[in-house]
């Protein structure tokens, strides 16, 4: 498999082992999102530990407003995470 191929499959694995801890298997509640967060994204997401932050988070996810985040809302999430980081790097410039 490609890197690419590789990339997406580890996205898929991620969600997965997080969801359905509490419930559905195809959704991730506030708790398994914060879980998922501090497990997989701990550099990026230190503020994660901010009860506030992780509610305003969880609500920006939660595009349908059904109290869980979907696969599709979480990869919303990802790509974004994703741009942010191009960005930052591609604005930081060659060492």
């Amino acid at each position: 498999m490609s890197e690419l191929e590789n990339a997406m499959g580890m996205i898929i694995d991620v969600f997965d082992k997080y969801s359905g801890t509490e419930g559905n298997k195809q959704t991730l509640s506030k708790a398994e999102l914060k879980t998922l967060l501090e497990k997989e994204l701990p550099n990026f997401l230190s503020s994660v530990n901010d009860k506030e932050a992780a509610d305003k988070l969880f609500k920006g996810l939660d595009e349908n407003g059904d109290s869980e985040v979907d696969f599709n809302e979480f990869v919303i999430f990802v790509a974004a995470m994703t741009c942010c980081c191009h960005k930052y790097f591609e604005q930081k410039g060659p060492k």
